[in-house]
């Protein structure tokens, strides 16, 4: 059994289908360096592993003690490997993450899914008990659900995928999963943009263009918009109902095209409340843009490392 070396700064890195962000996190949480560079998302497995470990080296700094990943797909932090994901990252169900990349590195890792990652961040003001329901609505739809102050793992490390809610706004759409018809396909900012180009019969090249159309009077931008906003509002409104969660928070890149998304987004949410949760709005995450960088450098003292040197696992 391993001390784990509290004191020390470690790595976070938060990997989406996009871009990699690295960050050197002290021990008090506090972000040291940062560093951003593109996902090769078309490149395979083993190209990402190699850009994971490009990020992380580009923070280093002598004393580091581990790496925590927050990553897109299903994560198996025990086994530390992506155990299913959808085509957003070519080639990444199978991959064996963490030893994978502490290989590279020469640091031990820990891994998780990215959403959960930041999730855990907005768990501290909650309290013991607290319950939680965390959407991140960007290149993909991800989600975590926490109860009793513990972020849920679940069968297969499954539990949270939000975006693979069957969704009526979605319905005959296919999914990146394989299925049709899930919230993914239809709020999503591809699927956004998507759903843009069928109604309008014009094409967009990124859901800011959308944006951009829609705040000049663009009635079919309007539309796609907040049809993808109300399919997510609709989907945690039901949640909350479910779980009844202290705090729902909407994280992402698609709430942050402005008052458009998030006032669709919020009115359906609220439409689905039941009377005792009437009060309940979304909100946005208390950790800004970092929330997903320290969530991952806590995984390097929750969640299990695994070493470069045996391939086995620190306690």
């Amino acid at each position: 059994m391993t001390r784990r070396h509290s004191d020390a700064p470690v790595i976070g890195l938060d990997l989406g289908g996009t871009k990699i962000a690295a960050a050197l996190v002290g021990a008090d949480g506090t972000v040291l360096a940062r560093h951003t560079l593109p996902t090769p998302s078309t490149s395979g497995a083993d190209t990402v592993l190699d850009a994971l470990a490009e990020a992380a080296r580009a923070v280093w700094t002598p004393g580091t003690a581990a790496i925590g990943v927050a990553a897109a797909g299903v994560i198996d932090p025990a086994a530390g490997t992506v155990t299913s994901a959808t085509d957003t990252i070519r080639g990444w169900a199978g991959t064996v993450l963490a030893t994978g990349l502490a290989t590279r590195t020469g640091l031990p890792v820990a891994c998780d899914n990215d959403v959960r990652a930041a999730a855990a961040t907005e768990l501290a003001g909650l309290g013991a008990d607290g319950t939680l329901i965390y959407a991140a609505v960007g290149t993909g739809v991800g989600g975590a659900v926490a109860a009793g102050g513990r972020v849920l793992h679940g069968a297969a490390g499954i539990a949270g995928h939000l975006g693979h809610l069957p969704s009526p706004e979605a319905a005959g759409l296919p999914c990146t999963c394989g299925a049709t018809g899930h919230l993914e396909a239809i709020a999503a900012g591809p699927a956004i943009t998507a759903h843009y180009g069928r109604i309008s019969g014009e094409g967009a090249d990124r859901l800011q263009t959308v944006a951009e159309r829609a705040a000049h009077g663009d009635t079919h931008a309007t539309s796609a918009i907040t049809l993808g906003a109300r399919a997510v509002g609709r989907a945690l409104g039901g949640l909350a109902n479910a779980l009844g969660p202290h705090r729902v928070v909407v994280a992402g890149g698609v709430p942050g095209i402005g008052a458009l998304y998030w006032d669709a987004l919020c009115t359906a949410f609220a439409a689905e409340l039941m009377p005792p949760l009437r009060t309940l709005r979304p909100a946005a995450p208390n950790g800004g843009a970092d929330a997903a960088v320290l969530g991952a450098a806590e995984l390097t003292r929750t969640l299990p490392l695994h070493d470069p040197l045996t391939t086995g696992v620190r306690t």
